[in-house]
């Protein structure tokens, strides 16, 4: 495995549907010098939309509102359903949606713009749905804290999905947004096994740094719940007990689960990987995920989709929630507070 990509997902570039002519690497003899790149380097591409509240018209996502301060993620999950939209922006689904990531810098101006509409009625929005706000560029650039200082200034619900303990760093405005009920963080954990983490998501946070996430979390008063997924069958779906047994013992206040499902040519690089590191049982797991979506590597039907159907699903969630009644059984979540937001932002005597 001497010729892998270290730290990324994917390891190789894959056509674009949307595109009629592309670069390629096919053959080496005909390339020139500064595309023989052994190792990528992030790539920042700099946007500046109409708008960043996006409404979220799927029903079985969980949510109403999203926000995306990035497009494209670091972080190289093998897996992630949104390399797909990677597409749209002209790139591929492959390496360049782990290398080349696109920032919207207006974000928290366009939020702002957002809340003050005489329309606006506040429904939880959540950062981010599509890719991670929290990634490593969010360190340097700050975006997604910039978000959270908004949301806290108009007194504004607000959820957050990430796979990185980044969101430790804004404990500051969390604990303030804590103190109205008006944020919840939904950590995404897909396996306690390092080794398995490092390649099948290798730039999020280790097993390690999440759990004590959790604990730093719950300790300062920020509700935290956890995102087992997506589960792989004979890949990490043996860990179900164990993770939900790890993370409630730090706090987590609750766990849900979805299964993997490979969209476009996610399948093709996803297959590739599993060739890669899991050569004895790559079939057998390619066709699992089929039976898990009636023969098919993705289902998109709404209601299927996320759980799939069969065998092979119902075992999963019977194995899931046997685990949550076990040591999640008296848990309770209270649903964020519509009540706290004002349109003008910070309180004035007249």
């Amino acid at each position: 495995m001497n010729d892998l990509l270290k730290g990324r997902g994917a390891q190789s570039a894959i056509s674009n549907d949307f595109l009629n002519q592309e670069i390629v690497t096919d053959h080496i003899e005909g390339l020139d010098e500064e595309l023989l790149i052994e190792r990528p380097k992030t790539q920042l591409f700099y946007e500046t939309p109409n708008k960043v509240v996006n409404k979220v018209t799927s029903p079985d996502v969980g949510m109403e509102y999203s926000l995306n301060p990035y497009q494209g993620c670091e972080h190289g999950c093998i897996y992630c359903y949104a390399r797909k939209t990677h597409e749209y922006w002209g790139y591929n689904l492959g390496l360049d949606f782990e290398t080349k990531i696109i920032v919207k810098s207006n974000a928290p101006a366009l939020l702002e713009n957002h809340l003050l509409k005489p329309s606006w009625k506040p429904k939880p929005i959540v950062l981010s749905g599509n890719t991670d706000c929290y990634q490593p560029i969010e360190r340097e650039l700050k975006i997604t804290r910039q978000l959270l200082e908004v949301f806290a200034k108009y007194r504004h619900p607000v959820g957050i999905i990430t796979k990185n303990v980044l969101v430790t760093r804004d404990l500051d405005i969390l604990k303030d947004l804590a103190s109205d009920n008006l944020v919840k963080v939904i950590l995404s954990i897909t396996t306690l096994d390092d080794g398995l983490r490092r390649i099948l998501e290798p730039r999020t946070a280790s097993v390690k740094s999440k759990l004590l996430a959790i604990e730093k979390l719950t300790e300062a008063g920020i509700p935290v719940s956890i995102m087992n997924a997506p589960i792989i069958p004979s890949i990490n779906h043996h860990e179900i007990p164990a993770v939900i047994k790890a993370v409630a013992e730090r706090g987590a206040q609750g766990v849900n689960y979805t299964t993997v499902r490979l969209n476009g040519k996610i399948a093709d690089i996803f297959e590739a990987w599993l060739q890669k590191y899991f050569p004895d049982r790559a079939e057998k797991v390619i066709n699992q995920i089929k039976e898990l979506h009636g023969g098919t590597v993705n289902d998109s039907e709404f209601g299927k989709r996320m759980k799939g159907v069969g065998n092979i699903a119902s075992t999963i969630n019977k194995l899931h929630h046997i685990s949550k009644n076990r040591y999640m059984k008296n848990v309770k979540s209270t649903p964020l507070n519509l009540t706290a937001f004002r349109k003008g932002g910070n309180y004035s005597l007249f």
